[in-house]
């Protein structure tokens, strides 16, 4: 199949797009309410949504982009909403929690695709000269030993935490 018979099928490329966010999104389950505290839902609700981006790390960058337009996407955020307006988060405080965790979960997938911890940027910072980068030569010798599932989780709970602080 050529490249553009595709668009015998959708409108236009924004449309196919948008139907990819939904496929990845459709399995994301939303029910958070055997979950007690906010921060147990909200945790649930970004570990699901970035274990199915994690499935499918190429689609990140479509899944920002085209948010707004999958209705799939457009469920999570309202439950992730949801979670923060039972927490007591409005107007402006809540707008901000929420894109700072939409932020933490799809960046997160990104840095885990584009520069995992245990891959070559963390080898060639750990290399570095002790005498020039302390901080850094020893931050990345520690941190290729770290799982992703362990750096996504406790990066996690600071979010909330700092969320939840405010």
């Amino acid at each position: 199949m050529g490249t553009m018979s595709l668009y015998r099928y959708v409108q236009s490329r924004e449309q196919l797009e948008t139907m990819v966010v939904d496929l990845v999104l459709e399995g994301v389950d939303l029910d958070v309410g055997r979950h007690r505290g906010w921060t147990g839902k909200a945790t649930e609700l970004a570990v699901r949504a970035h274990a199915v981006a994690t499935a499918h790390p190429a689609v990140t960058p479509l899944l920002l982009a085209r948010r707004h337009a999958s209705g799939h996407a457009l469920r999570w955020g309202e439950a992730l909403l949801g979670v923060l307006t039972e927490a007591g988060f409005s107007g402006q405080g809540r707008a901000i929690a929420f894109r700072t965790i939409v932020a933490y979960v799809f960046g997160s997938v990104q840095l885990q695709y584009l520069g995992p911890l245990g891959g070559e940027g963390t080898e060639a910072i750990a290399a570095l000269p002790r005498d020039a980068f302390p901080l850094l030569a020893d931050t990345a010798r520690s941190a290729r030993g770290i799982p992703a599932e362990t750096e996504f989780l406790n990066g996690l709970k600071l979010v909330l935490r700092g969320i939840g602080e405010t």
